[in-house]
């Protein structure tokens, strides 16, 4: 929902974005930096002005911008510098209102996470940067990029725990370059003093990462300057957090860090913060002696969890095997009845195929009985009759056989045959009620000058013509030629029946519209009373316009009034002739020059 009352800059600021083409978009928003600039810090009308630019969109249009390739950004990194400036101060107190929900966890963590990449990329550009004087202008804006990224933290700090754990922050702090990573860990301080306890809720990996990435440049960097970044983040890092400074002295992994402090130089710029965190490594013996109290007693109560967690499981044990032991008796009784069900199979085709034998020897005895029964002169006449049956039992199998497959063939015309007679059936009822309601509806009337015995040499005529002209029965390609004409003739129909609703509907819109016009000329004043370009607004259309749209609204109501059979053939879109009788027009009742009835 737009709010009232907005800023006429941020309204003409918005329609310039939504008119102009995507690659001038970013040099049109930077127009939002002198607005900002130019409103008192703190002020309500400030306040309006942020609500102004989020309801306009023109926040999700930066963060897009910045989310481009920047090799397609007009103006490049300057631009996207200045970007970053403006959506870091329109995010920094503003109210999102009903949309706080997408605010928070969608647009704010997206341009978090938009920063750091370009970080990423800048620093990219940096390391293969040749000239000097690109390199400055490189990290100049590299600063400013993570100045708003701190200035977004400082508005927003649940935003500081995504920052942390993002791969991206770890890439950039793991540079070789001095000036990149002194901004990089002094971005990191400054983080950790807003809010540290977001240190602890990121996973133990990653901050391991970041402690032995802040080692290693302290331990191995020449320069004195990342030397004194790292130590402060390193005690600012020991100071907040307790677990942090436990896990430095007792860890493992950063066993012999006192000793290689306390071989570094003694600069004069950090000897004091290097005093600070040696001491804070190297505790009293009492608090050591206490902390390995600690450690025994984290040790012993382990051991007991871990000796009770085994007695349970060996109680647990016995019967985990009497659960194994019953699916290895359950599986093998299924494999037995599995193989004695094969068994039985075997067994009954054996039995089947020796009942099949035992049939054919019977039954081949039996036709030896029955040569040596019959007579020799009749066996010709029985070898006939039993070729005979043996030829119709194997035509019988051979039609049934025949008539399956032929049916299974046809199956599907005859369902298109049945899809066509509903369709077909569908029609029909749906034409004998239109024309039953259009009898209900429809005025008789008498057909005037029509006598009985015109009528009877009428009817006389039809029967003469359709004698001579007797109906051929029509085939089934036919049938289905005439199906899919109907068809295709009723898709046409409600096709055009959809564009005539659409004219319709438009046709109403035009009459509101001159309705209006008319009302307007209506209450003008006359010729003699206007002054300056009021006499512009009685100027009406010409004669040939007025009766085109005459000749326009009569084709169209004829149109309308045609019955829909006659519409069948037609295509939307096609004219239709009017003869010129019926475009006969009183010109002279039209509006024409400013002339106004009395």
């Amino acid at each position: 929902m737009k709010p009232t009352g907005t800023d006429p800059r941020i309204l003409s600021l918005a329609a310039e974005v939504a008119k102009s083409p995507e690659q001038n978009v970013p040099v049109i928003l930077l127009k939002l930096k002198e607005i900002i600039n130019n409103t008192p810090l703190g002020s309500s009308e400030l306040k309006k002005i942020k609500q102004d630019i989020y309801c306009y969109d023109l926040i999700q249009y930066c963060l897009l911008v910045l989310s481009q390739d920047c090799s397609r950004i007009q103006g490049g990194w300057t631009t996207i510098s200045q970007l970053t400036q403006i959506l870091s101060q329109c995010c920094v107190g503003l109210d999102p209102g009903e949309d706080a929900e997408e605010f928070y966890k969608e647009l704010l963590p997206s341009a978090a996470e938009n920063f750091l990449v370009l970080g990423r990329q800048l620093q990219t550009c940096f390391i293969n940067a040749i000239k000097d004087e690109e390199k400055d202008n490189l990290l100049h804006f590299f600063q400013i990029l993570t100045d708003s990224l701190f200035w977004l933290l400082g508005g927003h700090i649940q935003l500081i725990q995504n920052v942390l754990q993002s791969d991206h922050l770890l890439h950039l702090l793991q540079t070789d370059n001095v000036q990149i990573g002194s901004i990089v860990m002094t971005l990191l301080q400054n983080i950790l003093q807003i809010n540290s306890c977001d240190l602890l809720k990121i996973e133990r990996k990653t901050l391991h990462s970041i402690l032995d990435e802040v080692l290693f440049k302290l331990l191995s960097t020449p320069s004195p300057s990342i030397k004194h970044t790292a130590t402060k983040l390193l005690l600012v890092m020991a100071e907040s957090h307790q677990e942090i400074l436990i896990l430095l002295r007792l860890s493992a992994c950063y066993k012999g860090l006192r000793s290689l402090l306390n071989k570094q130089e003694t600069v004069t710029e950090f000897s004091q913060e290097l005093k600070q965190l040696v001491g804070l490594l190297s505790p009293k013996i009492q608090q050591e002696v206490e902390e390995q109290k600690l450690h025994k007693a984290a040790c012993l109560i382990q051991a007991y969890w871990k000796g009770f967690q085994t007695r349970k499981r060996l109680k647990t044990l016995p019967s985990a095997v009497i659960a194994l032991q019953r699916s290895f008796r359950s599986k093998r009784t299924k494999t037995l009845l599995e193989l004695n069900r094969q068994k039985e199979e075997e067994d009954l085709r054996l039995r089947l195929q020796l009942h099949r034998q035992r049939a054919m020897r019977i039954l081949r005895e039996l036709r030896l009985s029955m040569l040596e029964i019959v007579h020799p002169g009749q066996m010709e006449k029985y070898n006939r009759e039993m070729e005979e049956k043996s030829a119709l039992i194997i035509q019988k199998h051979w039609r049934g056989y025949r008539e399956r497959k032929k049916f299974h063939q046809q199956r599907p015309s005859l369902t298109e045959y049945k899809a066509a007679v509903t369709l077909q059936r569908a029609v029909l009822k749906f034409l004998a009620k239109r024309h039953k309601k259009k009898k209900l509806f429809a005025s008789w009337h008498e057909l005037q000058g029509l006598t009985d015995a015109r009528r009877v040499e009428l009817k006389q005529q039809v029967d003469d013509y359709v004698r001579r002209h007797p109906g051929s029965q029509m085939s089934e390609v036919a049938s289905r030629e005439l199906h899919a004409q109907a068809q295709e003739q009723l898709q046409h129909y409600f096709m055009g029946r959809t564009l005539e609703e659409r004219a319709q509907q438009h046709r109403e819109a035009l009459m509101a519209q001159i309705s209006t016009n008319i009302e307007q000329l209506m209450k003008a004043p006359s010729l003699k009373e206007t002054e300056g370009k009021e006499p512009e607004h009685f100027l009406s259309r010409s004669r040939p316009v007025a009766a085109k749209a005459k000749q326009a609204h009569l084709t169209t109501l004829k149109h309308i009034q045609a019955p829909w059979w006659k519409k069948l053939g037609e295509e939307p879109g096609d004219d239709i002739d009017v003869s010129k009788d019926e475009l006969s027009l009183e010109l002279e009742t039209l509006f024409i020059g400013g002339i106004k009835p009395p």
